[in-house]
């Protein structure tokens, strides 16, 4: 079996991260039925990237906790991460909807953000702790965008590990790439390293690099709109997503049309979690023998 490179891309989106979170924790319930209750996505891929929430949920995946497992988990069939159910339905309207009539009421300059994010930096600090860059279980990479050097920071665990002025605490990455423009403030912080002081200025890293999905197309629900509706409407789009045919760009037309085999999203990553378990068995085979 040829020796491939397992990477998963998470897009960004605010509270729409609740469809990748369903996506792959339907992914993460057949790796389990294949390989045991202890598999995790993190096991199976090489690479994680995320921008913005999908920074977020890799860290969320990526942060090893004090026995160098995954501090986080996708539970159950047709569920989303246990960060975007508990954490992020229980913080979101706090800071999205938190006096929300006063805010109209009293809506500053066109220029200054929306929210201050205050609970949601607190939030993110509280669930990544003391975890650096360099720690995390699988090569990460989080995308963000410096505000005063006016270009893209990629911050990546292969980079800190060979370059200590390239490492960061987990939760200022996160912070700094989910720091979306009008909604929230720039997130500066300081780094002392062997090399001296770096200052970052960063805001959405989806100002650099985002990747959007034909599923957001169907999408409705704001990103803005954190009320308990909206977030189960966003479960129930993912759910309704697997279901849906396998898609492609057609490069004549531009548009996504379903593949001709027809196979369902649900499908498709069944096969997918057997193709993840077979590579990763290999290696495991190779690498005692």
């Amino acid at each position: 079996m040829e020796n491939l490179l397992q990477v998963l891309s998470i897009d960004g989106g605010g509270v729409r991260g609740i469809i990748p979170g369903t996506i792959l924790a339907f992914l993460e319930s057949q790796l389990q039925k294949l390989d045991g209750n202890d598999a995790r996505i993190v096991d199976y891929f090489d690479f994680i990237a995320g921008t913005s929430t999908g920074g977020l949920v890799t860290a969320m995946l990526a942060t090893p906790n004090q026995d160098n497992r995954p501090m986080h988990s996708l539970n159950w069939y047709g569920a989303i991460t246990d960060w975007v159910k508990s954490k992020w339905t229980d913080y979101a309207r706090p800071v999205y909807q938190s006096v929300e009539g006063f805010i109209q009421l009293v809506e500053k300059e066109a220029f200054c953000p929306k929210y201050d994010g205050d609970y949601l930096h607190k939030k993110i600090k509280e669930m990544l702790g003391e975890k650096w860059l360099h720690e995390t279980l699988t090569n990460v990479i989080i995308p963000s965008f410096d505000i005063r050097l006016l270009q893209p920071v990629i911050f990546s665990t292969l980079k800190a590990k060979r370059d200590d002025a390239k490492d960061a605490p987990l939760s200022e990455v996160c912070i700094g790439t989910s720091a979306a423009p009008y909604y929230l403030p720039p997130h500066h912080f300081e780094m002392n390293s062997s090399r001296g002081t770096k200052k970052f200025n960063l805001i959405d890293g989806g100002v650099a690099a985002n990747n959007p999905t034909d599923s957001l197309k169907y999408i409705e629900a704001s990103t803005d709109n954190s009320k308990k509706e909206n977030l189960e409407n966003l479960e129930k789009i993912g759910n309704a997503l697997l279901k849906k045919p396998v898609s492609a760009v057609n490069l004549e037309t531009g548009l996504y049309e379903p593949l001709e085999d027809r196979r369902t999203y649900e499908e498709a990553l069944v096969k997918f979690a057997e193709r993840l378990s077979e590579e990763r068995r290999f290696l495991l085979a190779n690498s005692s023998a």
